[in-house]
């Protein structure tokens, strides 16, 4: 997902360079000014406030659900590091309002909407990647041993009949392994698929891996962005092009 990630922010930013050229909006930049105090004087109520919850970290590390849960887990978040980026920066200059996508801090370290809420940080402190290493290990040793290998989860997601999981195998190669909702994922999947490859559509983090099987084609669409009421994510399976089924998921949180 890291590497999703990353793709979508490189999109997102390619016209930073006509937007940096004009000063952020003084309307924005009074909020922009008072999570840059908050931040600064360890206001962590403050800054819970200012966010829609739930919060999200990168996958596997469990999302803030909670205001009372972000105040725990400030540190984790906001290291020195961060808050040397964040203090340090001009609301003039070094946040860009990006359209529907929010305001964003530099390269996209830090989003924050037109509203003033604060909707993403895209940095992990020295605590966050030993924490995802140390709960990717965990997560290994509960899998069945057929697919116990890889280099990082990307998601699972459950359907009303399948339970799918996928993961980054390294080197662009992503892996489908389903079972039925019954089975656990200690148990042999029903089916296996390594060699499957991530699609984006747009640059608001939308997007899908498809793996091929012979005449089949399993598809798994991630929607972070969305109308209302419609599911975040969906299974469709082709066979010779034409869809055979077509399901929404859900995607199982940490």
């Amino acid at each position: 997902m890291k590497k999703i990630k990353i793709i979508c922010l490189f999109l997102s930013v390619l016209t930073i360079n006509l937007v940096k050229s004009q000063y952020l909006k003084p309307e924005y930049q009074k909020f922009i000014k008072v999570f840059i105090s908050n931040v600064k004087n360890d206001k962590k109520q403050a800054l819970a406030a200012m966010i829609s919850y739930p919060f999200k970290r990168e996958y596997p590390i469990p999302e803030i659900k909670s205001k009372e849960e972000f105040v725990k887990r400030y540190s984790e978040i906001f290291d020195a590091t961060l808050k040397n980026e964040i203090i340090k920066s001009d609301p003039a200059k070094d946040w860009s309002e990006m359209g529907w996508r929010g305001i964003m801090l530099n390269q996209g370290t830090i989003w924050i909407d037109t509203d003033g809420r604060l909707i993403s940080i895209n940095y992990q402190s020295k605590f966050e990647k030993d924490l995802k290493s140390n709960i990717i290990s965990k997560e290994k040793t509960k899998l069945h041993s057929s697919i116990a290998k890889f280099k990082a989860p990307e998601c699972i997601l459950e359907t009303s009949k399948f339970r799918i999981r996928i993961d980054d195998l390294g080197d662009n190669n992503y892996r489908y392994a389903s079972w039925s909702l019954k089975k656990k994922m200690t148990e042999e999947p029903d089916l296996v698929i390594s060699k499957g490859k991530v699609i984006l559509d747009g640059n608001g983090g939308n997007h899908r891996f498809e793996f091929k099987k012979g005449q089949y084609i399993y598809e798994c669409h991630i929607s972070p962005l969305r109308e209302n009421g419609t599911a975040p994510a969906g299974l469709t399976i082709y066979q010779n092009k034409k869809i055979i089924l077509s399901q929404d998921a859900e995607i199982v949180p940490r």
